[in-house]
């Protein structure tokens, strides 16, 4: 599991910043259990948050731009790739994770990465942060975009 060695994100608090969680819709359940991850971390830092749903992850990037450029100071990006046997897998998980560093550099604005890349529908419901799994992709996509944010005001101030 990828879990060893993440970082231990003291508590913080986001009071002030506006974050915007955008999620695709395929794979309900690992979607939903990131939702609630990103939400639970979301609340714990005192943030305010918005929501947006997209069809999939290859729409992610587009939607995070415009949910940035419309003032939010973060985004939590959500999505579940799951291999198929077609290069599908690559292409659409190549677009979203480039095109979500693209957001973030072009606008100079976090991204929260918590999109999924999963050879198994196990492997995702291992790190959607149900009951019995072993990480919370959710909540550190939400963490880090939360961190970054208040890295990023710091240094603007």
């Amino acid at each position: 599991m990828s879990g060893a060695g993440a970082p231990s994100l003291d508590k913080v608090d986001g009071t002030g910043l506006n974050i915007t969680i955008v999620a695709g819709t395929w794979h309900e359940e690992i979607t939903n259990g990131l939702l609630e991850g990103a939400r639970r971390a979301l609340a714990a830092a005192n943030v305010t948050v918005s929501e947006v749903r997209v069809a999939g992850s290859f729409e992610l990037p587009v939607v995070s731009r415009a949910a940035l450029e419309a003032g939010a100071d973060a985004v939590v990006a959500l999505g579940v790739i799951i291999r198929g046997g077609t290069p599908h897998f690559e292409y659409v998980s190549d677009a979203a994770t480039s095109g979500l560093t693209q957001v973030s550099i072009l606008t100079g604005k976090p991204v929260g990465f918590g999109v999924l890349t999963l050879d198994t529908e196990q492997q995702g419901l291992d790190r959607a942060g149900l009951p019995g799994s072993k990480e919370d992709k959710g909540a550190e996509a939400a963490e880090a975009a939360i961190a970054t944010a208040l890295t990023l005001r710091r240094i603007r101030a």
